[in-house]
């Protein structure tokens, strides 16, 4: 029997809406409908799923999706042991028993020939069906899936299938307005406001090189590790040429344009 409780969020996660995605999610899944959240990298997405899972006071099960990942990481596998073999649920197969919530975070990751296990779960069926096991399972009334993924990361080898994509509802994310990145920074790692704003503009002047030097722009995440960093005693132009800068770029001119960024804001 799995243990429901390690699943739970006992903490409240720190989240700023940014529109009506938390009354919309809640509608979501008082209908069991199947949830697809999209966005740049580090912009709340998994926060987001963390945060409707406390609020939902519901069980979460999140799986880091990878190109090396099986049909039987998800689902499970038969398994030797002393007394010959048994039986071992994957992730998803444990959420549609216990009805978690089951997040594939980046899940066009996953081969194409993995991700068709979820579709029997995503419509009217709500089935799951344990091939190598001889058993369906039909999901718990409770049960809901959540898949992320970056769409600036797509490419033919790397993007959803209509046939997936048209299971879900959906959701875009982006980064949030800079008043509002401005009130998540300072709250989430405790630096006053105006510090908060400095690090956000360093991150606006980065985001708006995207597609002209830079894949991905400085996301929140890396916004928040400065703000640590700075808290912790590091130097302030120092912390952000480490945790904004370094990480996301190896380009020389970009990395000296935005280290003109951080000596202009700091100055």
């Amino acid at each position: 029997m799995n243990d429901q409780a390690q699943y739970n969020i006992k903490e409240k996660p720190f989240y700023q809406a940014q529109a009506d995605e938390v009354e919309l999610y809640e509608a979501a899944y008082a209908a069991r409908l199947p949830v697809m959240v999209k966005g740049p990298t580090g912009c709340g997405k998994s926060r987001f799923v963390e945060y409707m899972a406390w609020k939902l006071n519901k069980p979460l099960i999140t799986v880091a999706c990878n190109e090396d990942m099986t049909a039987s990481d998800l689902v499970g596998r038969y398994l030797l042991d002393a007394n010959g073999t048994r039986w071992l649920d994957g992730p998803l197969t444990t959420a549609a028993r216990m009805g978690a919530i089951c997040y594939l975070d980046e899940i066009v990751e996953a081969r194409q020939d993995t991700t068709v296990v979820i579709h029997p779960l995503t419509d009217h069926r709500r089935t799951l069906p344990l091939d190598k096991k001889g058993e369906l399972i039909q999901a718990h009334e409770d049960f809901q899936l959540v898949i992320s993924y970056n769409p600036g990361y797509q490419s033919l080898m790397k993007d959803l299938k209509q046939s997936t994509k048209q299971r879900f509802t959906g959701f875009e994310f982006d980064y949030p307005s800079e008043e509002t990145e401005t009130r998540l920074v300072a709250t989430e790692t405790g630096i006053d406001a105006e510090l908060a704003k400095k690090l956000v503009q360093i991150g606006g002047a980065a985001r708006n090189l995207k597609g002209h030097g830079l894949d991905e722009g400085i996301s929140t995440r890396l916004l928040t590790y400065a703000a640590t960093l700075i808290k912790g005693g590091v130097e302030s132009k120092a912390a952000c040429r480490m945790a904004m800068v370094r990480p996301i770029t190896d380009d020389a001119d970009i990395r000296k344009t935005l280290d003109h960024a951080i000596d202009t804001i700091f100055a």
